[in-house]
């Protein structure tokens, strides 16, 4: 964010908030998403961390009820989507056909975006080159959300909010793309809707 002229706070377990205000949050990715959360089943073998998911669900619920912009990146877009009622694929690796589920940081996968979306906007692109590492996406999406990209295999890749509140999750990792000018640009938005 320092990139697209924003001052980043660092809020977690371990870093307490500095009570300054804040004008927009990302939640970023992360260990897998307790299955309570979205009606999910138990898996013993899942990482998991309780108490960062009661964190980020009580920040994501804050910046829905003040209408804070509001950026959901893979697991983050994942915790958006739960706290909006929708539900998750606890495991898409078997549901692959077209695509493979090894993870990594450069962009080897397609995603498809719906042309009339924001994120498609956004990115001034209709396809994109994303990263991924991730095995749970979003199934079906939570209230006032929308599925707006999609992987080869027809699994959610992109998210927004149907009222167009600034609300957006992605299923990859811009930040570590921030080399190529659309996946920067949603950053910029996100910036952007600071200024409104």
């Amino acid at each position: 964010m320092r990139l697209a002229g924003a001052t980043p706070e660092r809020i977690s377990i371990r870093h307490t908030p500095s009570g300054e205000h804040l004008h927009a949050l990302i939640v970023s990715g992360g260990n897998d998403i307790g299955p309570e959360l979205y009606g999910g089943e138990e898996a013993p073998r899942a990482r998991i961390d309780p108490a960062r998911d009661a964190l980020e669900v009580e920040w994501i619920e804050r910046a829905l009820t003040r209408g804070m912009p509001l950026l959901g990146i893979c697991r983050g877009a994942q915790l958006i989507n739960a706290v909006l009622g929708g539900t998750l694929h606890q495991d898409v690796r078997p549901l692959r056909r077209r695509t493979y589920n090894r993870p990594g940081l450069l962009p080897t996968k397609q995603v498809a975006l719906e042309s009339n979306s924001r994120i498609s906007l956004i990115c001034k692109r209709r396809r994109l080159r994303v990263n991924s590492l991730h095995h749970q996406a979003i199934h079906r999406p939570g209230e006032t959300l929308r599925i707006v990209g999609r992987d080869l295999d027809r699994l959610c890749q992109a998210v927004e909010t149907i009222d167009g509140s600034p609300v957006l999750g992605v299923q990859w990792h811009p930040e570590y793309l921030f080399y190529l000018p659309e996946q920067f640009a949603l950053f910029r938005w996100l910036l952007r809707q600071t200024e409104c």
